[in-house]
Parts: C-alpha cells; sequence; structure tokens
C-alpha cells in the first residue's frame, strides 16, 4: 500500500464524520499552509518589511483585540462546562462521544471555537513583529502558537470532545486572565499598579500544564476507550510546555540573572505590557 493509500485509509477510519466538512478541517493543507504563511512572515517577511520603518502603534486595534479574546475565551470556558465537564464528564476517563445527542454535537461545536481561538491568536506574534518587538518572538512562543491550532484540529477532525477536551477548558480559563492582563496593561503606565499579579499570571500557567500532564499522563494506564497515543502526545506537550515556562519562571522570578528584577514586562509566553 502506498504512502497516499495509507493516508487516505488513516482517514477514512478515524475521521469524525459529523466535523470533516467544517472550516478548515476538510483537510490538513489549509493548516499546514496558514501555519507556514504563518512562520514565514513572522521569522522573515514581516521583519524585514518592517527594518526601515517606524513601529505601528495598533494601541486600539490591540484593545480591541484583548477583548475579543476575553469574550471569546469566556464562552469556551461556559460550553466546555455546559457540553460536559460541569457534571457529564469523568476526570479519570471519558471517551468521544460520537453521537449526534444535543450535547455531543454541542461539545464538538466547542472544539472548533477552540480551534479557531487557536487561529485568531497567531495574531499575537503578528502585532510583534508590526510594532517591531522581535525581542518577543521567541522559540518558545513560536512553538506554543505553532503546536496549538495542530493540537486543536486534531481534536476537531478526529476526537472533538472526551478526555482531551478538558485541555480546552482549562487553557480558555487561563486566556480569560491572560487577555485581561494585556488589556490592562495597555490602558497606560497609571494602570501599571494595579498589576501586581503578573508573576501569578505565569504560576497558573504553571499549573495548567501541570494538570493537563498528570490527567493525560494518568489514563494512559487505565482501562479507558480513548485513544492512547493521543494521551501521550498531549502530556508529552504539556510536559515541554512545564519545562520552558518553568524554565522562565526560574530565569524571570527566582535567579534573575543579573541579580536584579527581570525584564520589564515581558511574560512567560513572550508577551510584552503595553506601556
Amino acid at each position: 500500500m502506498s504512502i497516499v493509500d495509507s493516508y487516505k485509509s488513516f482517514m477514512e477510519r478515524n475521521t469524525d464524520p459529523r466535523t470533516e466538512n467544517w472550516l478548515l478541517v476538510t483537510g490538513p493543507g489549509p493548516l499546514i499552509t496558514l501555519l507556514a504563511s504563518y512562520l514565514y512572515f513572522c521569522t522573515s517577511v514581516g521583519p524585514n518589511y518592517m527594518r526601515d520603518r517606524k513601529p505601528y502603534s495598533l494601541k486600539n486595534t490591540i484593545a480591541l483585540y484583548n477583548i475579543s479574546q476575553i469574550l471569546l475565551s469566556i464562552f469556551l470556558v461556559y460550553e466546555g462546562l455546559a457540553s460536559g465537564w460541569w457534571n457529564d464528564y469523568n476526570f479519570d476517563c471519558q471517551p468521544v462521544d460520537y453521537s449526534d445527542t444535543p450535547k455531543a454535537k454541542r461539545m464538538a461545536a466547542a472544539v472548533w471555537w477552540y480551534f479557531f481561538a487557536k487561529i485568531v491568536e497567531l495574531l499575537d506574534t503578528v502585532f510583534f513583529v508590526l510594532r517591531k518587538k522581535n525581542r518577543q518572538i521567541t522559540f518558545l512562543h513560536l512553538y506554543h502558537h505553532t503546536m496549538m491550532p495542530i493540537c486543536a484540529w486534531i481534536g476537531v477532525r478526529f476526537l472533538p470532545g472526551g478526555h482531551g477536551t478538558l485541555l480546552g477548558v482549562i487553557n480558555s480559563f487561563i486566556h480569560i486572565v491572560m487577555y485581561t492582563y494585556y488589556l490592562i496593561s495597555g490602558l497606560g503606565p497609571q494602570y501599571q499598579k494595579y498589576l501586581w499579579w503578573k508573576k501569578h499570571l505565569t504560576s497558573m500557567q504553571l499549573v495548567q500544564f501541570v494538570i493537563i500532564f498528570y490527567h493525560n499522563f494518568s489514563v494512559m494506564f487505565c482501562d479507558c476507550n480513548y485513544p492512547k497515543t493521543i494521551n501521550f502526545l498531549l502530556a508529552l506537550n504539556a510536559g515541554l510546555f512545564l519545562y520552558m515556562f518553568g524554565n522562565f519562571y526560574y530565569r524571570n522570578y527566582i535567579k534573575p540573572r543579573d541579580g536584579s528584577k527581570p525584564a520589564n514586562g515581558v511574560l512567560a509566553n513572550g508577551k510584552t505590557k503595553e506601556c
């Protein structure tokens, strides 16, 4: 059997027919093209374009963007809880419900909206480029923003529900807090006194990765009708994030390299406060 035939066979066996024709989910091509364009723009085309230009302010645009991200994240947390995690889903083992029941379809739709949110979040880096904040375009930032849409796409295409969706609920909750921070910090220096909790935001991110790692690693050793390969990959990804974010936390909050306070405004995902 050729590689193409194997690919077609795999897709036919594992694709959820409820979601296979949804926007950007019909195949991996659109997402791969989008992410490749994103990486090319943010690491080459964009910085070269901005090299001899003044940075754009984008203050109002970014404020509206942050507000939209807060509202979208609130919606995702609500939908994730209402579709299963509030009282129906089991933390220890939750198979995917592939039925056409209202709750199953609602969860599938929530997974797609989460995927859509990860696509929109690519604008984080685009804004960095246009504002000439190239120092913030780190490996951690690019890895995070590239991997999350891939994980979400896999969820929509093959597993729109079940065990792995807890990641989306927790991550969306963190993003409510995170984009609220960005919104307040963008209002001006007079609001910086209200942002004393920046360090705790990074702590929340670390707790998020610990929960996701444990949630997926532990289920690998029990009889649960959920793909162990996906559990392993989610646990591995959470472990990598935990290491990278933890390293950032250590260097900036526990043992700054120069013995002074960390660089002003830098967060673990590479974003900066708006001053």
